[in-house]
């Protein structure tokens, strides 16, 4: 990876920020995305002190040409593109039956075509030097969690177009990841959005016996160098993947009452 230029999405916390440190550790060229400047000036900073070649970029990937402007100050200041992690998203906890639908909405925007702008914007230059596209995707696209309806609806859309687009580019040299962590110590859950699209403020989990972002970041990279095409983490992760596929009707309870456990849930 060294020299390569990457660019993630929504990488000023959590899991994209420890990928840009990572990939950056190994010798990458990072370009970062976000809508908060302080988030970005401090992470400029972060990975400029471990020596990092960084650029951030303001900027909100629910609109397409703020894709199409990160693309363009990504080649103006690294002259190319070699790999795209799609990694902004946001999260939501809440019925649907009582849920403003304007909150799917806003899920869909970020988490979905967050990715297909930024992926339209940047696959002509990934084509051409047969980079990767990454989609940091959830255990939630292989099996849907109530009361997230429209963070489960909005990672299985982003795994169903990175699919097709990867089987469209077989014969084009282009890499496609879709990695699937677990829960994963990162701010998420705390912006996640409740019923009237207000953040919920604190986690329900215990962030601090969960997976480490760090930790994934390194399996991701490890996928990139060997263009995995798929990264299931965490054994709870790939138990749920597995038995959701030969157990379905089992696997609906067993999910139902693990997130009705979850503090505060709004199952019953």
């Amino acid at each position: 990876m060294k020299d390569k230029v990457v660019i993630i999405t929504g990488g000023s916390s959590g899991i994209g920020r420890a990928c840009a440190e990572v990939f950056g550790r190994k010798g990458s060229k990072i370009v970062v995305t976000g809508r908060n400047k302080q988030n970005l000036n401090e992470t400029h900073k972060y990975l400029s002190d471990l020596g990092i070649a960084i650029h951030t970029v303001v900027t909100d990937v629910s609109r397409k040409e703020d894709n199409e402007f990160v693309v363009q100050e990504t080649i103006n200041t690294f002259g190319t593109i070699d790999i795209l992690i799609n990694n902004a998203g946001i999260s939501m906890r809440a019925l649907f039956e009582d849920m403003d639908v304007e909150v799917l909405e806003k899920v869909m925007d970020i988490n979905f075509y967050g990715a297909v702008y930024a992926t339209k914007a940047a696959l002509p230059y990934i084509i051409k030097n047969k980079g990767s596209i990454i989609g940091i995707s959830s255990i939630a696209g292989y099996r849907g969690l109530p009361a997230r309806t429209g963070y489960s609806a909005s990672k299985f859309a982003m795994q169903g177009f990175l699919e097709a687009l990867r089987t469209e580019l077989l014969k084009k040299g282009v890499h496609i990841l879709v990695a699937c962590p677990g829960f994963t110590s990162s701010n998420i859950r705390n912006t996640a959005l409740s019923k009237d699209g207000t953040a919920q403020g604190d986690s329900p989990l215990d962030e601090g016996k969960i997976m480490p972002a760090i930790t994934v970041a390194e399996e991701i990279y490890r996928a990139t160098v060997k263009r995995q095409r798929d990264l299931v983490l965490t054994s709870q992760g790939k138990l749920t993947v597995f038995m959701n596929k030969w157990f379905p009707a089992f696997m609906d309870k067993m999910v139902y009452n693990h997130m009705a456990k979850e503090k505060d849930s709004p199952l019953k």
